[in-house]
């Protein structure tokens, strides 16, 4: 009995990554109401932030209890398709809107078109164990809630400007950029160089922009990601 309650724990954490996602969604159609003196946007950003959490501990908790399964691992890109690809999607699609774009707004949906693309090419590409091919769909969703914070705190950029911005990071998920992983397989400073420079980058942003700077982080990620890694010779 334990041991199937122990089994069902990482799915369980999956599960409230898609819950958050849903709340996200559900906050996207009220962007001009406030909860607790909490904005609905921000409100909105908080839950893909929870989901993105609960994202990472889902996989840990299935390592660190031995509780790999494949429904855990197809459960777990459906709620990611929600969270990180619906979500942003919705809260694109509600700001479009609200600054007059009109029609132009069902644009938006091609960002969770693609990344269902983008995960079901990832769960049947063995190539992809340790790094990615293609933007990671909760960087998109990262990147989005960086550009929605920066475009209510500074500027809203035109019509054509947003579906170029939906159209490049819709089509960077599904294409065949190398993208290094953000997991730490040990703290060694040489082989995670890479990784340590981008918290950096990540920390200089987000004091200097606030949520905005994750829009920055993405893109600081992607560079980094096309700058050849150099391996280490044997004398």
């Amino acid at each position: 009995m334990i041991k199937k309650i122990i089994s069902c724990i990482p799915n369980t954490i999956t599960c409230l990554n898609l819950l958050s996602g849903a709340m996200a969604v559900i906050l996207s159609f009220h962007l001009t109401e406030s909860y607790y003196g909490i904005s609905a946007l921000s409100l909105a950003f908080i839950f893909i932030g929870a989901a993105a959490v609960f994202d990472f501990c889902d996989g840990a908790a299935a390592r660190l209890l031995k509780a790999y399964s494949a429904m855990g691992k197809e459960l777990d890109s459906l709620s990611d398709l929600v969270s990180f690809g619906l979500a942003p999607s919705m809260l694109i699609f509600n700001t479009m809107q609200l600054y007059g774009d009109g029609a132009w707004s069902f644009a938006a949906l091609f960002i969770p078109a693609m990344g269902a693309l983008r995960l079901a090419k990832f769960n049947i590409d063995d190539r992809q164990t340790t790094s990615f091919l293609g933007l990671p769909i909760p960087a998109n969703a990262i990147f989005w809630v960086g550009a929605l914070s920066w475009f209510n705190s500074y500027v809203y950029p035109s019509t054509w400007v947003m579906i170029v911005l939906i159209a490049v990071t819709g089509l960077l998920m599904v294409s065949n950029i190398p993208m290094f992983s953000l997991k730490f397989k040990n703290f060694a400073f040489v082989e995670n160089l890479r990784r340590y420079i981008l918290i950096l980058a990540t920390v200089i942003f987000v004091i200097g922009y606030g949520v905005a700077g994750l829009a920055w982080t993405i893109v600081f990620y992607l560079v980094l990601s096309l700058i050849p890694e150099r391996k280490a010779v044997n004398d």
